[in-house]
């Protein structure tokens, strides 16, 4: 039997109640992970205004409330939004009794904000001693520079990952996506889960800290040991492995193609299906290949630029060479496969009306058939529940409820 709250949600994480007072992106991100678990979130925003993300774009999409930002309806879906001044006794009062009801809270204020609001840990664990706290911050809580405001960009560029993406080193580029603001979030989603499985045994929340420093240094992945453990700094290589060759994008007749030969099996049959001599001088090991990257690039693309995508998809296919297209934003929502993942979904948005949202990565099965949560929620118009959310407080301190995962 699925999990369910006391107000219908399902999911692994029906029962918990999330306190979110975290704007921008990685908290946000974070939390509506939660929430696509079915985790009843409650998004703290100000009165003014809101989440800052309500006022990132373009594109911003009229509706029968106003202006909504497409950026903001990204990263906020699955939660209720409350309207709260937090400098205000009435805000603070609130505030205390959604702490009082909570599994977790999710921040990510400036190092030092949410103590000066009066709610430092040893004030949010007297109040709840159970509330697990994920707190996210730009470059750590502590150390010679853990107060500095974080933004994505600043860390791509300070935590290394822009000096590895580009096409050389004169061009550093970054992720065409927030990465280390998403990477922070799922990172601290993570850390969120661990904790609560911990407290099943100890009976105690505690606090979870990371930073968009801490996120994309915890992916540099080989990038990383190849400075620490063999003294190599990375250098960028455009749209090509830096460690596996072939692997990468390669121009044909009308776009581009992908290839990963991740083994010596799958170049052999790429060769095989091209004619080519996989044991020809300086390509007969990976290392051979990746020491003479420029001639087997240049032999790989001369084979190739006759060719169109679709039959050298084909072709590839065939040999069983791991290959794919380059496709745009637009392609990815039309193709079939991403709709049959359930990557996208249809909410009714309290403005404007039906729309569709990419949707959670994650699916669940159970005795062999699916469970993931189906039913999900548009992201929240500012203070859109914030009558029902005080009313759902009082319910639930009437009823004396056991905070908790039931």
């Amino acid at each position: 039997m699925q999990r369910q709250d006391e107000q219908g949600r399902t999911g692994p994480l029906a029962g918990v109640r999330v306190v979110d007072l975290s704007r921008a992106l990685a908290g946000p991100h974070a939390a509506m992970m939660l929430g696509d678990l079915g985790a009843d979130v409650v998004k703290i925003e100000s009165p003014d205004g809101g989440d800052d993300s309500r006022s990132y774009g373009p594109p911003f999409l009229e509706g029968t409330e106003g202006r909504e930002s497409a950026y903001f309806l990204s990263c906020n879906r699955n939660k209720r939004s409350m309207a709260l001044d937090l400098k205000s006794a009435e805000g603070k009062d609130v505030l205390s009794r959604l702490v009082r009801q909570a599994d977790v809270l999710v921040e990510n204020f400036r190092p030092g904000v949410l103590a000066r609001l009066g709610f430092d840990v040893s004030v949010l664990h007297g109040l709840n001693p159970r509330l697990v706290i994920l707190s996210i911050s730009g470059f750590g809580h502590d150390g010679p520079e853990g107060g500095r405001p974080g933004y994505d960009q600043i860390a791509q560029g300070e935590a290394g990952l822009m000096s590895v993406t580009g096409p050389s080193p004169a061009e550093p580029q970054r992720v065409g996506v927030p990465i280390a603001d998403l990477t922070a979030g799922m990172y601290g989603a993570f850390g969120i889960l661990a904790a609560l499985l911990e407290r099943e045994l100890t009976g105690r929340g505690q606090l979870v800290t990371t930073s968009l420093l801490a996120a994309v240094v915890g992916v540099h992945a080989f990038q990383g040991t190849n400075w620490t453990v063999a003294g190599q700094v990375a250098q960028p290589r455009g749209n090509h492995h830096p460690s596996i060759v072939p692997y990468g994008l390669f121009a044909c007749q009308d776009g581009g193609v992908q290839v990963a030969c991740g083994n010596e099996g799958i170049w052999q049959r790429l060769c095989a299906e091209f004619d080519l001599d996989p044991r020809a001088p300086g390509m007969e090991s990976n290392l051979e290949r990746v020491r003479n990257r420029e001639a087997v690039t240049d032999l790989i693309s001369s084979v190739f630029a006759d060719l169109d995508v679709t039959s050298l998809l084909a072709r590839l296919a065939s040999a069983g060479v791991p290959a794919g297209r380059v496709r745009t934003i637009d392609d990815v929502y039309d193709w079939e496969q991403t709709r049959s993942q359930g990557l996208l979904i249809g909410v009714d948005h309290a403005s404007l009306g039906p729309i569709e949202l990419p949707g959670p990565p994650l699916r669940f099965f159970a005795d062999s058939r699916e469970v993931t949560p189906a039913a999900h929620t548009a992201p929240p118009l500012l203070d859109e529940h914030g009558d029902d959310v005080v009313a759902w407080l009082s319910r639930l301190e009437a009823a004396d409820t056991v905070r908790g995962p039931h």
